[in-house]
């Protein structure tokens, strides 16, 4: 301090001797205090925490990529450039990889799976480069989003969550599997339900209203709801209400999205968007026009999506209408054994496996009644059992609730038209289950690595800086994560290292336990949390908040 006012004695005798004018002498001060502050040369600073040296680095925002250095300190990053002068507790040479920031997934089911003790649930995800993920997709997860929070955090994290309000739940806690509008009184308490979810940092409302009992809502419902997400500043996410031709059509159900993000005024995003089944192939096109032309009204319309050939859900999801699971398992076995209406069940059901491209499209995933059938189709299960398709489907639906099936429904040409869009995000659908637990779909473990190696790599369907700017900036500013997504000076610590040369999915439909390549570094708030692609002991995720 004494140096410092010897320093300012100096100076001003020596200003004022100068003849400056008192403004002109002002300045002068001001830039010599400014100075006698100025940090010390980065040689002369404490040593960083960690030093990313001489990697290619993709900032998020689409740009190329061009060379800097990374200095990490505490949970930021602090500094960024050339920083060949600088010291660090640890030294990591990133020649030859590239440098981006942690992938936001926007549709994980990976809740539960990371709401328990073992850290093992982490490991899909961190091994695809991603430090964060939106859960209770779909309209579905928990409710009470304070108890979600505590169980997330009880046995520390493996990657940041940020939680979303799920629409299909709350229904659920206030008129079960009702098929009918709320009351007045019965809206408000879902309404006092979402905004106890808002109040407690969510990110938005989620909905499905394809899924019982979201699809026993009206249009109206979810704008109602979703006003309440917009008053916290939140954004409504869609399962959207036919994907095919069920019901309303896959167009009419975009434009309901559009329609609620209107009505409740904020940003609405068409959740793993698809044109599902032979029928609807094609229709992407019009999809992109129908959001493109919403955006040019001045509406935030967005869409995520997985990167592959087909999807996964319930048997009985895909199969069942849904006035037959009205009521819940006891009113569909009920109505399966009622002969006036078990016609009428089983021919909608053909109706909606010709939907999905027929028995040989639908793989089975995961039941634990009879595991044996897992990893085979619906087709090979019923001529095990010399029986039809559909009454084998809905025998295994009745036993237990049905397995999970995985689905080759989508046409290659409609992944791509909707994976340019620049206001596509991705997300992964991923559900994370015991490894070697059943047959799952592949998408929980490669989705992002696949979507580099595949589409921009091996296709050139994307240059390397859009596709990340899919995974990182455009998520966070989608969802408004603060300070992620992005790497600059100042912003969150998420950072991912891989290796273009190898980084690839190897997860498969028949083998989907296999984890990804080529991510070989990933830094979750700070901490290192994947060294040399093997998953270190520290849980460094957080539940983020609004």
């Amino acid at each position: 301090m004494r140096s410092i006012v010897t320093a300012l004695r100096t100076n001003v005798f020596r200003v004022f001797r100068s003849g400056a004018s008192p403004a002109g002498a002002l300045s002068i001060l001001l830039l010599l205090l400014a100075a006698l502050h100025a940090p010390a040369p980065l040689g002369a600073q404490q040593p960083f925490d960690f030093l990313i040296r001489g990697g290619k680095v993709l900032d998020g925002t689409g740009n190329p990529w061009f060379y800097a250095d990374l200095g990490i300190r505490g949970d930021r990053i602090v500094a960024m450039g050339d920083l060949s002068g600088a010291t660090a507790n640890r030294v990591i040479d990133a020649r030859g990889l590239y440098v981006a920031p942690g992938f936001i997934d926007v549709h994980s089911h990976a809740g539960p799976g990371l709401a328990t003790p073992e850290l093992s649930a982490a490991i899909p995800l961190l091994t695809q480069g991603i430090t964060t993920v939106m859960v209770n997709p779909d309209g579905g997860g928990d409710v009470d989003l304070v108890e979600q929070r505590r169980k997330l955090l009880a046995d520390g994290l493996g990657v940041n969550v940020g939680l979303m309000v799920p629409h299909g739940s709350v229904r659920g806690e206030v008129l079960g599997m009702e098929d009918r509008a709320p009351t007045p009184a019965e809206l408000d308490r879902m309404r006092s339900l979402v905004r106890a979810g808002m109040e407690a940092g969510a990110f938005g409302l989620s909905s499905g209203p394809y899924y019982a009992p979201g699809s026993y809502s009206k249009t109206d419902e979810l704008v109602e709801l979703a006003k309440i997400a917009a008053a916290f500043g939140g954004v409504y996410s869609s399962h959207i209400r036919d994907e095919s031709d069920y019901t309303i059509g896959v167009v009419a159900a975009v434009d309901e999205v559009i329609q609620v993000a209107r009505e409740a005024g904020l940003p609405g995003i068409v959740t793993h968007i698809k044109a599902l089944g032979p029928r609807v192939w094609g229709f992407s096109q019009a999809l992109v026009s129908r959001i493109e032309r919403a955006r040019a009204q001045g509406l935030e319309i967005f869409a995520d999506q997985y990167p592959y050939e087909a999807s996964s859900t319930g048997l009985s999801a895909a199969l069942l209408p849904r006035w037959a699971q009205a009521g819940g398992q006891e009113a569909l076995a009920a109505r399966a054994a009622d002969p006036t209406v078990r016609p009428q069940l089983i021919a909608e059901m053909h109706e909606n496996l010709d939907r999905r491209g027929g028995a040989d499209r639908l793989q089975m995933a995961r039941y634990a009644e009879d595991p044996s059938i897992e990893g085979r189709t619906l087709q090979q299960v019923a001529e095990a059992r010399r029986g039809d398709p559909v009454e084998v489907a809905l025998d295994l639906i009745l036993a237990g609730g049905g397995p999970g099936v995985v689905s080759f429904n989508m046409a290659e040409d409609d992944i791509r038209t909707l994976m340019r869009q620049p206001w596509m995000m991705t997300g992964s659908d991923g559900t994370l289950v015991p490894m070697g637990s059943g047959v799952p779909h592949p998408r929980a473990y490669g989705s992002y690595p696949r979507k580099i190696r595949r589409y921009v790599v091996e296709e050139g369907v994307l240059d390397l800086g859009s596709a990340i700017r899919s995974m990182t900036t455009l998520p966070a500013t989608v969802f408004r994560v603060a300070d992620r997504g992005l790497l600059r000076e100042g912003a969150v610590a998420d950072v991912v290292l891989f290796d273009l040369e190898r980084i690839r999915d190897r997860a498969t439909y028949e083998a989907p336990h296999q984890l990804s390549e080529g991510v070989v570094y990933v830094f979750v708030n700070g901490g290192l949390a994947l060294e040399a692609e093997r998953v270190t002991s520290g849980r460094f995720g957080q539940v983020l908040t609004r």
